[in-house]
């Protein structure tokens, strides 16, 4: 049976370097990104150093409820087994949580992006991981999932939410084969970043 690597958000920073790896260690990986130019780009370069490589690709924003569901149904529509989910989506918005607008959009934002996608996507997904006995799921949390800081609010609540649904999985899922990871890496110099007032020197460096 074919098993697959699925990795939301893989044509930068972290995900890229998360595609490359498997991609390398010859599994089958599955990825999506909001670009469909920046998705084409990632597998011209896979296919250039790994040629034969399976890499299947859809362009999804997993902000977006519609896109989530065309994601999650274009991997269940491959087959196989799903040996790996990661959970990467995210964005970094930085501001103050008292100077959003009154709509609360930067936050409501920061949670469609880092929160729910993860949410949906995973209880999209679980169904097979279960039916098949076993997997591992792991959500790209953060520092700030444990330490808020001051110019990045509704990114910090994002994450603190992201965190606790991982703990949340993580007791539901031990007892059934299925394991659940949460990783959290300092700030990285990845696009997230853009813009943020973080000197170069404080931010980690992804390596593929």
């Amino acid at each position: 049976m074919q098993k697959y690597i699925i990795v939301t958000g893989g044509t930068k920073g972290i995900g890229r370097a998360v595609v490359m790896r498997f991609a390398r260690a010859g599994f089958a990986v599955v990825t999506c990104a909001r670009s469909a130019a920046d998705l084409l780009t990632l597998a011209a370069d896979v296919e250039e150093e790994l040629p034969g490589s399976e890499l299947y690709t859809l362009a999804a924003d997993l902000s977006q409820p519609a896109d989530t569901r065309r994601f999650t149904d274009f991997v269940l529509a491959l087959g196989g087994k799903i040996e790996v989910l990661i959970n990467n989506t995210g964005a970094f918005t930085p501001g103050r949580l008292q100077d959003d607008d009154q709509e609360g959009s930067v936050l409501r934002h920061m949670i469609d992006v880092n929160l729910y996608s993860t949410y949906d996507v995973t209880r999209a997904l679980l169904p097979s991981l279960l039916a098949h006995g076993g997997g591992h799921i792991f959500t790209m949390c953060s520092v700030a999932s444990l330490r808020a800081y001051p110019s990045g609010g509704a990114y910090s609540v994002a994450k603190f939410a992201l965190l606790g649904l991982t703990k949340a999985l993580r007791e539901e899922l031990k007892e059934q084969n299925i394991r659940v990871t949460a990783v959290l890496p300092g700030a990285t110099l990845t696009a997230s970043w853009e813009g943020a007032d973080l000197p170069p020197s404080g931010l980690l460096r992804r390596k593929m």
